[in-house]
């Protein structure tokens, strides 16, 4: 899977990453390889979270490719 990253340096110096195509995935890092690693296990637990909570709601899911 590739997602795009909105990397911005905040006022402290920290580079801190978005994920727009999963809203509330963020993360931070004091530099980008950190950032890196840091918005990937963020991006991981996303799609964990999102995924148990589909089976729980009893909810379909399916895959799409686009």
């Amino acid at each position: 899977m590739i997602l795009e990253i909105i990397v911005e340096k905040d006022e402290s110096g920290y580079y801190v990453g978005e994920v727009p195509a999963l809203p509330g995935c963020f993360s931070q890092g004091k530099t980008i390889e950190e950032l890196k690693r840091n918005i990937a296990e963020a991006i991981e637990g996303w799609l964990e979270v999102m995924n148990n909570k589909a089976k729980k709601d009893n909810a379909q899911v399916f895959e799409v490719t686009v």
